[in-house]
């Protein structure tokens, strides 16, 4: 995505709940077991026990909990039990070479993102948000080169504990899929198995697959190292543009579980 904005704050819930209720009923949900499309160029088989909203009903989400959407979001996948829930954005910057599959530098890339948590703090400061603490990997970055799949996992400290945020980037022709599984990290261990299961039912649409590369196709900017530390927000910092988008480039998302509480029955329960 050319600007990463994963925040979620806490929410209040003696304030606003009316309009998060308000913006809650409309999404319209797809409930599992059903084939969803995520934007044009990709598609997601969703099993029993999950719910998935499109593009515009995964904004509205964001909005709901007080995240700024970063009109890159095609769809969002929601577990009904425990609380936990994956975001897909897409990222159309282009066809990402992998050259760099052999020499990803895990101590280097983390240094750049405590600096930039600590950017991004002090903008939270100012908007009188809550901060996080950056621990460092949870799982370093790794790539697959049978798949063209990249992940690694980061964790934070706050005043409720500790959030992980399991990144994982699928390559395709046209740019990247970003999926962002957020849970505690009390429960991940749990959540992997269901999450890799998701995965395996992603499937790029025909034309749109990373062997489908053509000599001419676009090209990104920047590789693998760059997708962990943003993207092609890295690469508009460098250009000198981190006074415009440095505050967006390295914001997390919260636990579900923390957001919705007695709101989570209004998303999972089966209308009548």
């Amino acid at each position: 995505m050319s600007v990463v904005i994963l925040l979620v704050t806490f929410v209040s819930f003696s304030q606003g709940q009316e309009d998060q209720n308000a913006l809650l009923k409309q999404i319209k949900w797809q409930r599992g077991p059903c084939i969803s499309s995520l934007g044009n160029e990709a598609e997601i088989n969703i099993p029993a026990g999950y719910i998935f909203s499109d593009a515009t009903g995964t904004k509205i989400l964001m909005e709901a909990m007080h995240n700024i959407p970063s009109d890159k979001e095609v769809g969002v996948i929601v577990s009904t039990a425990p609380k936990w829930y994956l975001l897909f954005s897409f990222s159309d910057t282009g066809y990402v070479k992998d050259d760099e599959k052999s020499s990803l530098n895990a101590n280097a890339m983390l240094k750049s993102l405590k600096a930039t948590n600590e950017a991004a703090n002090e903008e939270k400061k100012k908007r009188g948000w809550e901060t996080f603490e950056f621990i460092g990997w949870e799982l370093p970055p790794r790539y697959n080169a049978q798949t063209h799949n990249l992940e690694w996992a980061t964790k934070f400290n706050s005043k409720d504990g500790t959030t992980v945020n399991w990144n994982t980037r699928l390559l395709g022709r046209d740019g990247v899929m970003s999926v962002t599984l957020v849970s505690t990290e009390e429960t991940l261990k749990n959540i992997l198995p269901q999450f890799n299961g998701l995965l395996k039912g992603f499937s790029y649409k025909a034309g749109h697959r990373y062997a489908e590369f053509h000599q001419g196709d676009k090209v990104a900017a920047y590789g693998l190292s760059a997708l962990v530390l943003g993207g092609a927000a890295v690469v508009a910092a460098k250009a000198g543009l981190f006074k415009i988008i440095g505050k967006y480039l390295f914001l997390m998302l919260i636990p579900i579980i923390v957001f919705f509480k007695n709101l989570w029955s209004k998303i999972t329960k089966k209308k009548e």
